[in-house]
């Protein structure tokens, strides 16, 4: 079978049947790239998936671009990528064509009220780890809930808590190594 069509299938798969995001597709693309097609060594995936950990964007579509550059240059690798996307695309553009047609059904409605809360939860597990990875504390505390506040209470751009941030580290960083502070102590 031709592996650009393989690859696709292989990905395609993952990307409509997985739920859980990005690490739940892992080990299953682990499993078929790595265990069962033998494509990639074992120490090779573990190099790929810390790249696309520390890559911007979503883990899935990272992994498996790094995945098809690996198989098959610049062409595999958008074989792959499209696999991984076009499932998602696919089910959020039919539901965004229908929706108009049910959404005021009244299960419907109530199906919608039933995920709210599973889809914060769906949210709030991977902040609280990023928070715990991020050396998130009780003095520190005040940034995330400040930010928070300012953008779902005032309305501000998260874009411009995210420029404030990157400087307000920047100046930390610069006064907390300043040249100053260490003749002091």
């Amino acid at each position: 079978m031709n592996i650009y069509l393989e690859s696709f299938g292989i990905f395609f798969k993952i990307g409509a049947f997985t739920i859980g995001g990005g690490y739940a597709m892992v080990p299953l693309i682990e499993n078929e790239i790595v265990t069962k097609r033998k494509w990639i060594a074992q120490e090779d995936f573990i190099d790929l998936l810390a790249i696309s950990q520390s890559a911007p964007g979503i883990l899935a579509v990272n992994i498996s671009i790094f995945i098809g550059y690996k198989l098959r240059g610049i062409r595999g690798s958008i074989v792959t990528a499209l696999g991984t996307i076009l499932p998602s695309f696919i089910i959020i553009l039919a539901i965004a064509l229908f929706f108009h047609t049910f959404k005021d059904n009244p299960i419907v409605e109530r199906i919608f009220k039933g995920i709210r809360p599973a889809v914060v939860a769906l949210i709030a597990a991977p902040t609280f780890t990023m928070g715990r990875s991020a050396k998130i504390n009780r003095y520190n505390l005040w940034i995330p809930v400040v930010s928070a506040s300012l953008i779902w209470l005032l309305g501000f751009s998260p874009i411009w808590i995210i420029i404030a941030a990157g400087v307000g580290g920047f100046l930390w960083g610069k006064l907390k190594n300043s040249p100053l502070k260490t003749k002091k102590q």
